[in-house]
């Protein structure tokens, strides 16, 4: 059982202990006895015991070590597991896996319907697993090393279009005060739906106009600069420990039924973020400073967001 995304303080050590805990089972073993348990766990498609090592050597060997997330550590388990069930059924001799394995592997996820960002992720899963399994010397394959998931041909910033002005003022004038706040920490914050609901009051410096979000992607940790609207719906509030709170699942729920009541079609939180990476770099924000609000480590990645404010070729083209 995870700890939910977005614990901070004293939760998130015990986390991160939880996690190194679960590691040492594998780590401490002497090599033979890890490679044994492996062979073992591939001979009896054991989910457990293969998706335990695989963690391990995340833990060890991964460039977050015990930060990463519990979210993370939860999308290479599905994939891990779904492999197994495509092994199971497919026959597949996990420890004689072959390229031809990996790529029928791949090629079936597609087939399954899932987008191309979610192919990736199981992907990353099942190479994961490989290295594990080489780590203990179980066997010395890599199916995944040379398979390449179908080209997405959608633009990226095709594929989750902002909300609209309007719709973010439309929203905020629906909502509750609790609600507005959250809307407000992704619309003009530019935080995760995560941060949003992780964000504590000691987190919250209203003299300065900003907040400081500890648990970013990754486990990075920025400072927010906020302006009127947000700090004056968070002096509404009552303070206590959490300025939100709430799981995420109860957020999703709290913004589909506002979209719903208010006329505005669902698109998520994330795509409030993407209204404020769009609204900033359409007043003329750089983007480098687009990319230090909303915490991206590369500027290509806020690049997207001038695609979607760009609207001189809409002007260009009027008349003609």
């Amino acid at each position: 059982m995870y700890v939910i995304y977005g614990v901070m303080g004293m939760e998130l050590e015990v986390y991160r202990a939880e996690v190194f805990d679960r590691a040492r089972a594998w780590i401490d073993l002497n090599p033979e006895e890890r490679r044994r348990r492996g062979v073992e766990a591939c001979r009896d498609q054991d989910a457990e015991a293969l998706w335990n090592l695989t963690e391990a050597y995340l833990t060890l060997h991964g460039s977050s070590g015990t930060a990463t997330s519990p979210r993370t550590l939860k999308a290479y388990r599905w994939a891990v597991n779904r492999f197994l069930d495509y092994s199971a059924h497919q026959a597949v001799n996990l420890l004689r896996a072959t390229s031809g394995d990996g790529v029928r592997f791949i090629r079936s996820v597609e087939a399954g319907g899932l987008s191309a960002s979610s192919t990736r992720v199981q992907l990353a899963g099942v190479r994961l697993l490989y290295s594990a399994l080489r780590w203990a010397e179980v066997t010395g394959v890599a199916p995944f090393a040379d398979v390449k998931p179908v080209r997405d041909k959608t633009a990226a910033w095709d594929k989750r279009t902002p909300y609209t002005h309007a719709e973010v003022q439309t929203l905020l004038e629906a909502a509750n005060p609790r609600m507005r706040v959250l809307l407000l920490l992704c619309a003009h914050g530019g935080l995760r739906v995560s941060e949003a609901l992780a964000l504590r009051w000691e987190d919250v410096n209203p003299a300065a106009r900003e907040l400081t979000v500890r648990q970013g992607k990754g486990g990075k940790q920025r400072r927010v600069v906020i302006g009127e609207s947000l700090a004056a719906a968070l002096t509404i509030l009552p303070e206590s420990d959490q300025v939100v709170g709430g799981s995420y699942p109860a957020a999703v729920e709290r913004l589909r039924r506002l979209c719903l009541r208010a006329g505005v079609p669902y698109r998520g939180h994330h795509a409030l973020r993407h209204y404020a990476g769009t609204r900033l770099t359409r007043e003329g924000a750089s983007l480098d400073d687009v990319a230090r609000h909303l915490g991206h480590s590369a500027l290509e990645t806020a690049r997207i967001y001038a695609k979607w404010s760009d609207e001189e070729l809409r002007r260009r083209m009027t008349g003609w």
